[in-house]
């Protein structure tokens, strides 16, 4: 089976945007860079691609130039296993980015998260689709996800239940 590896394409930030995510995922690092040569078409020796894994997800990283950049129609999903994950990675890939709504956030880079509580997709899924939608509906109006807020939102009891 083709192995699939997610390419990110940035101006001139590869190498900086590599090295912090090592910093953030456990289980990472940065296996190899590359280098544009005379042929350019930026200036010899400076990083071409820069491959490097995620926790045991490859990615590559590219130094293409300014005329494309990150938007929210492609995004990076961590499923984490609690709210203490949750916190983490919600402040370390926000720190310099920007807050969304739902879980989303944009690194300093630009790059789209979606930070994620395991939690959220068996509420989601409950068979009891009012334990479901009340969840949802507490879902919508978060930014960072909280798991107690998600739970007690689907736990509530509505008024023509009581």
């Amino acid at each position: 089976m083709p192995r699939i590896t997610p390419n990110l394409w940035f101006d001139t930030e590869s190498i900086e945007a590599a090295e912090f995510y090592v910093s953030v995922f456990p289980n990472s690092q940065i296996r190899d860079v590359s280098y544009y040569g005379e042929a350019g078409p930026r200036e010899a020796g400076t990083v071409l691609t820069v491959e490097f894994v995620l926790d045991g997800q490859e990615f590559t990283a590219i130094n293409g130039g300014p005329e494309f950049t990150f938007n929210e129609s492609i995004s990076l999903l961590i499923n984490c296993a609690d709210q203490e994950e949750v916190d983490y990675y919600w402040a370390t890939l926000s720190a310099g980015g920007e807050e969304g709504p739902c879980g989303w956030l944009k690194d300093k880079y630009g790059v789209s998260w979606q930070v994620v509580p395991s939690a959220l997709a068996k509420l989601m899924s409950d068979p009891d689709k009012e334990r479901a939608q009340r969840a949802m509906k507490a879902m919508l109006g978060m930014k960072k996800l909280d798991v107690a807020a998600l739970h007690a939102a689907a736990d509530a009891v509505s008024p023509r239940q009581s």
